[in-house]
């Protein structure tokens, strides 16, 4: 079994990180061309509005894809994989892909708490 490390940033143009005053809180529009998985529950494929709020991250789903879910998240360590562009992070074992994380800029990411 071998396990692949899939960086999926933006596969439009519209990606935009706004940051909400001093709460550190940002969103983060994405669009994800697979199903993934997110601490156990299965999301689809579909555009996501990722929102980061001190430490926990929220997952809304957007035009016509429903899911919601929100996790606890940790600091990642070391630099945005994808320089300074934001991106979520999978971890792909066999035909199935889970969340990891994300980075929102070159030095700010976390990671799921699992």
């Amino acid at each position: 079994m071998r396990t692949k490390l899939l960086k999926v940033g933006v596969l439009t143009a519209a990606c935009m990180v706004l940051a909400a005053g001093s709460a550190r809180a940002s969103i983060l529009e994405v669009k994800v061309p697979f199903p993934f998985v997110v601490q156990g529950k299965t999301m689809p494929a579909g555009q996501y509005q990722v929102t980061d709020e001190d430490g926990l991250l929220r997952l809304r789903g957007e035009k016509g894809t429903h899911a919601v879910d929100t996790v606890l998240t940790i600091p990642a360590s070391g630099s945005d994989p994808a320089g300074k562009h934001p991106v979520l992070m999978f971890k792909r074992h066999e035909n199935q892909y889970r969340l990891t994380g994300v980075w929102e800029s070159e030095t700010e990411g976390r990671e799921i708490n699992r």
